[in-house]
């Protein structure tokens, strides 16, 4: 187990500290792993084409451009997610079916929640640098969630 304020104590030079702008969702309140990317709007087609690969160690950052208008993630993808064991799901956008997600083992946050269906037209880019809340986002960097915010370093701090 770790804390954000710990690893921030022990490797300030190697972090960068996202912006305090997600609320958290789903039930595992702490969570890491290595960061893989979606950069879209207001089209989750690809979610579920990144949730149905293998997630064992990974997080999904996706960046759905800060959009409120319609949800990138519901309950069904989350159990997808599950199902294929990614450990968390960070989403600059919405998510809908909250209460739901609430009870679901896995880690998540985004900025608020939505009950509008998103559209779905297969449009968006996979595993390339996004930037938002203050940060760039690197597939293969990784990601550390917990109650106080999120961190990211380019190398795994938790050997």
């Amino acid at each position: 187990m770790f804390t954000t304020a710990d690893l921030y104590d022990e490797y300030q030079a190697q972090l960068n500290c996202v912006e305090p702008i997600f609320r958290p969702y789903g039930k595992k309140k702490v969570f890491s792993g290595k960061i893989s990317t979606l950069k879209l709007f207001e089209d989750n087609s690809l979610v579920r084409k990144q949730l149905e690969t293998d997630g064992k160690g990974k997080v999904l950052v996706i960046d759905g451009g800060g959009s409120l208008r319609c949800a990138l993630v519901g309950d069904q993808l989350v159990a997808l997610a599950i199902k294929n064991n990614w450990n968390g799901i960070i989403i600059y956008g919405c998510l809908r079916d909250s209460h739901l997600i609430s009870s679901m083992d896995i880690g998540i946050r985004a900025i608020n929640t939505c009950p509008v269906k998103s559209i779905k037209r297969n449009i968006g880019e996979v595993d390339i640098p996004i930037t938002f809340g203050g940060v760039t986002f690197i597939p293969s960097e990784y990601i550390y969630v917990d109650h106080d915010g999120i961190l990211i370093s380019e190398h795994n701090l938790l050997k």
